[in-house]
């Protein structure tokens, strides 16, 4: 900026843009809460799709939760309607309902049209609360076609319904009744919404979750069928890492187990050590996922990797060990669940599931090293155990250092070098880039043929990828398929040195033949990707392109097909143009390679008519145990689930 002496003026500059004349107080708009819910829905729950929808759901259960965690509450009954509305009842104390003394309306009233009325704010009400402190009934009534509550306190009940936010009539008595507790019945509101059909699988999932998060709390959850599942678990976080780990081998014979309190601040903690290579650690504050991790993760790490250190160097545990124990060496097994309850959580990170009270990090780090350290000295079999697990993580560490400057030296994973199989595409800016990577030479060469060049790069795969759920580190990085992929991505590898801004290409597609062995690649590609590079697919960068199945053809006419249905439909309309005469011929597509470039590119890489579908994690726990169902050493389960899931099957060879 140019240095000006005191005495010369500065000019004024005007602005392009003209301002109205008329433009004054009137033309400011005030939204109250409910308008600006509605006309702002993904501020308050996210987005207006699958996950919104089902988060509704989750803020009334939440008001239920902040019941329980106050000791006032012991059960909830969720169902699904019929008619696409949902119900939530509990036993807690029943929402009030007499008249505020400042607003002159009821606090039912209050508690479900006005954001941020509810006890949340007052610490005599509840010490901790999770859900969206105060907010959460108010929103889900403002997205409501229409909402119905009834309120069982004092020996009565009370009636209130509401039309998209808005009161149809004060709150009323309409019967009596020795019950207390609170119903909650909604109808998603259609005009907010693109999707308002609730999956039972997503609300099983988070209501199985709660049961175990809550020991004295059971959640029955009631389909539109009638169908009734029932969650309590009196273990707690026992059971839950349990059933992280069914498919398992676990290497305790019982997980351990942490409580404490300290300056109002309750941790629980369970954890175990398994067979595999994998860590899965889950955290929650207040019941909410952490999934992010935080302050309360970190002292659990360091709190965890000083006592075994310590108690192994105390008993002569590494005599034999030529290498110094890290932080890594005692992630390999391990399966933990850390679940505080803080007062006043503070949020952050990208998603605002990530705990920043910096006191929550020394209170869980001195609880688990003094209990932790107790257990040690009272179970050493145990410990014994743990640290052998430790050791054998230790070695393979340095296998995958040394097996690392090896490939190094081969410029296999240095991004200067590409590997050959390798068609870049020609331009270099990573939004605009895509990477197909494609499961053998024929249907590479196919897409190498039908592709845009300048933004689509093809990387065959030759055979299967290693399982990387029954591997550990050195072996992949010994395994040609997963060192060209990596290389390609440019992403590197580990946790110190992998960046997702190094990434070549915005776009990573999944493409494989419509068969068992297209699946299984699939499946492989998925584990590595879920295992090693997460943080790939919690960015939206992981798709799976949809080639078509059939193509149906009557002549000159000729359409594509994904599903059986559309195949049926398809033909059954050839069959009423041509009045019942045509000649139907279905060819089915196997392989990618039975389609000739023109034909690949135009039903499945041409952005302007492909259909790719986008790998999202919802939820961590659940993915986690389908990867160790299909993925691990044990049948029985991969069984179980196979046959529980085959209805749901939409392209099978046979």
């Amino acid at each position: 900026m140019p240095e000006t002496d005191s005495n010369t003026p500065i000019p004024s500059i005007q602005p392009e843009i003209p301002v109205p004349s008329t433009y004054g107080a009137n033309n400011i708009q005030v939204l109250d809460g409910i308008e600006h819910v509605r006309m702002r829905p993904a501020m308050y729950i996210g987005d207006i799709h699958s996950r919104g929808l089902h988060h509704l759901v989750y803020e009334i259960v939440d008001n239920s939760i902040d019941e329980t965690l106050g000791g006032f509450n012991d059960y909830i009954f969720v169902s699904l309607n019929p008619d696409g509305s949902v119900t939530v009842i509990d036993r807690g104390r029943g929402i009030p309902v007499d008249i505020h003394p400042e607003k002159g309306k009821s606090a039912l009233e209050l508690v479900m049209t006005v954001i941020g009325a509810g006890g949340k704010f007052d610490k005599g009400a509840y010490k901790v609360s999770g859900g969206l402190h105060g907010v959460g009934a108010s929103v889900v009534n403002a997205l409501s076609e229409w909402c119905e509550v009834e309120v069982y306190r004092d020996g009565k009940v009370y009636f209130q319904r509401f039309e998209r936010g808005v009161p149809q009539g004060d709150v009323k008595a309409i019967g009596s009744s020795d019950q207390r507790g609170t119903k909650t019945t909604f109808m998603p509101d259609h005009l907010i919404f693109k999707i308002t059909e609730f999956r039972k699988d997503i609300i099983v999932d988070r209501m199985r979750e709660l049961a175990f998060l809550n020991r004295n709390l059971s959640i029955t959850v009631q389909d539109t069928q009638g169908e009734i599942e029932v969650f309590h678990f009196e273990g707690g976080l026992k059971e839950f890492v349990l059933f992280i780990d069914e498919n398992r081998m676990g290497l305790l014979k019982e997980p351990i187990y942490i409580y404490g309190e300290r300056d109002s601040t309750i941790v629980e903690i369970a954890l175990q050590y398994n067979d595999t290579y994998q860590e899965n650690v889950f955290s929650y504050v207040n019941n909410i996922n952490t999934q992010e991790g935080g302050t309360h993760v970190t002292g659990f790490r360091k709190a965890l990797t000083r006592t075994l250190n310590a108690y192994a160097q105390k008993n002569d545990l590494l005599k034999n060990l030529k290498l110094a124990l890290t932080g890594d060496d005692f992630k390999e097994g391990l399966t933990a669940v850390i679940s505080v309850k803080v007062a006043e959580p503070q949020f952050e990170g990208q998603t605002k599931t990530k705990l920043g009270n910096s006191e929550t990090q020394s209170i869980v780090e001195t609880i688990l090293n003094e209990q932790l350290s107790e257990y040690a000295e009272s179970n050493p079999n145990v410990l014994k155990v743990i640290i052998e697990k430790v050791k054998g993580a230790a070695m393979s560490r340095e296998a995958a250092r040394k097996a690392k400057e090896l490939t190094r030296r081969k410029s296999v994973l240095e991004s200067s070098g590409l590997p050959g199989k390798l068609a870049d595409c020609s331009i270099n800016d990573p939004e605009h880039c895509e990477l197909y990577i494609v499961e053998g030479d024929s249907a590479g060469g196919s897409a190498k043929q039908g592709r845009d060049r300048s933004f689509q790069a093809i990387l065959p795969l030759k055979g299967k990828i290693l399982n990387v759920e029954k591997a550990r580190l050195h072996k992949m990085l010994e395994n040609e398929e997963i060192k060209t992929i990596i290389l390609a991505l440019g992403t590197s590898f580990g946790e110190e040195e992998f960046s997702t801004e190094k990434l070549r290409y915005g776009k990573i597609i999944i493409m494989t033949d419509a068969d068992v062995d297209g699946a299984h690649i699939r499946t492989l590609l998925l584990t590595f990707f879920f295992r090693h590079m997460r943080a790939l697919i919690d960015a939206g960068r992981v798709y799976i392109a949809q080639p078509p199945l059939y193509l149906v053809k009557s002549g000159k006419e000729q359409q594509y097909a994904w599903d059986d249905d559309e195949r049926n439909s398809i033909s059954d309309s050839m069959k009423k143009m041509q009045k019942g005469k045509a000649n139907i011929h279905i060819q089915r597509y196997k392989g990618l390679g039975e389609m000739n470039p023109e034909q690949l590119w135009s039903t499945t890489m041409d952005p302007a008519h492909r259909s790719l579908l986008l790998v999202s994690v919802e939820n961590a726990m659940e993915a986690d145990h389908v990867f160790s169902t299909l993925m691990g050493d044990k049948v029985e389960p991969r069984r179980d689930f196979i046959e529980k899931n085959a209805r749901y099957v939409r392209r099978l060879d046979v």
